[in-house]
């Protein structure tokens, strides 16, 4: 079963990255960029001195969601290529804090947006990103189109 894709424009262009499911997208990275960066201020303001890092690290993921939230809802040449760059930064950010408050949970005495792979979030940080960059793929210039009905594979 494929799911559906947005049609192109009439001169062929793929969907721009805000349109159909990018819409959804969009809306979740707004979301997290309202949620993290409200996190991540307030902790920095009231308890910096309690896990300065994990507090640092939840701003630093509020701002590159705000980063991939107005790039992907711009959808141009140059947001594309920032959402992009936000987006990848945004994987290896949950991945490598992910990975370290794992390994390590005494350098992360408090939870990060990111922290066990955003697991305080329904993992919805580890699975974001990987959503982005297919979505950005999907909607990327040069796409070649999908015949109705056919599935990657078909």
């Amino acid at each position: 079963m494929s799911t559906p894709i947005p049609p192109r424009d009439p001169d062929g262009a793929p969907p721009r990255t805000s349109s159909g499911p990018g819409r959804a997208l969009v809306a979740v990275y707004g979301l997290f960029a309202l949620a993290a960066t409200a996190r991540g201020v307030t902790q920095l303001v009231t308890q910096y001195a309690e896990a300065p890092l994990a507090y640092v690290l939840s701003l630093v993921a509020g701002i590159v969601y705000i980063v991939a939230t107005v790039t992907l809802a711009r959808g141009t040449a140059t947001s594309r290529r920032v959402a992009l760059v936000a987006v990848s930064v945004e994987l290896v950010g949950v991945l490598t804090v992910g990975t370290l408050s794992v390994l390590d949970p005494a350098a992360f005495p408090r939870a990060t947006v990111w922290s066990l792979y955003g697991s305080g979030y329904g993992f919805v940080p580890l699975v974001l990103p990987v959503l982005g960059l297919l979505w950005l793929r999907r909607t990327r210039p040069g796409a070649r189109p999908r015949a109705a009905g056919r599935t990657a594979r078909s």
